[in-house]
């Protein structure tokens, strides 16, 4: 019979994915980048650029994303509660391996401040989970919706002959709305408008900063 894991057990993996998310040795997608399937279009150097900023934005994202799962399954009350977090934290580590997948592509390099970002989440994510699990499964569906809003937003800026990191982020949003969506089926309850506006603060700083960085 399968050893039910202890809250050490659960820190000691979250500081395991917490180093692997961060430093680029995430495990291997469980489905193909999106990005195979179009070609990879000659941009010219400024695009190039700004492509690969947006993108690395997006992987951070994903860290950030990691950590807040982890964070919350270490404290939710409800085994039902941690297994969803736990399952969809595996199916954002697609997200995460295609975002750095695509950066590598454009010549560039994921962000240094992933470390910083992990902690920070895998903190607020803790943090909901003890807080209770409808707070914690709200706090998913909020992130969520301020995730698909940015993708929508670097849709828009990204060069247009970057089909392959366009395929990405329009697969990622179809994923994401999912979980936001299964967040409030399962019981995850709204959170006010103030907390909302720090979360939204929170991922402004992390937007601007990890563009160059």
């Amino acid at each position: 019979m399968a050893r039910q894991l202890s809250f050490i057990d659960h820190l000691v993996i979250g500081i395991d994915r917490m180093r692997r998310s961060a430093t680029g040795e995430a495990p291997a997608p469980a489905r193909a980048s999106p990005a195979t399937d179009h070609p990879d279009a000659a941009l010219a150097e400024a695009a190039r650029r700004h492509a690969a900023g947006l993108m690395r934005i997006n992987h951070t994202g994903e860290v950030c994303a990691q950590a807040l799962y982890q964070g919350q399954a270490l404290t939710a009350r409800q085994a039902g509660v941690r297994e969803d977090m736990q399952q969809a934290a595996g199916e954002e580590i697609d997200h995460l391996a295609w975002c750095e997948e695509r950066v590598t592509q454009l010549g560039s390099h994921t962000s240094h401040l992933n470390p910083l970002f992990y902690a920070m989440s895998f903190g607020m994510g803790a943090l909901a989970g003890a807080i209770g699990d409808r707070w914690s499964l709200g706090f998913v569906a909020a992130t969520e919706e301020q995730v698909c809003r940015h993708l929508r937003e670097h849709l828009e800026r990204l060069p247009e002959e970057d089909t392959r990191s366009r395929a990405i982020l329009q697969q990622m949003i179809e994923d994401e709305e999912r979980h936001g969506q299964q967040a409030l089926a399962a019981g995850g309850t709204e959170l006010p408008p103030q907390l909302k506006e720090a979360m939204r603060l929170m991922s402004g700083l992390m937007t601007a900063s990890t563009y160059r960085i």
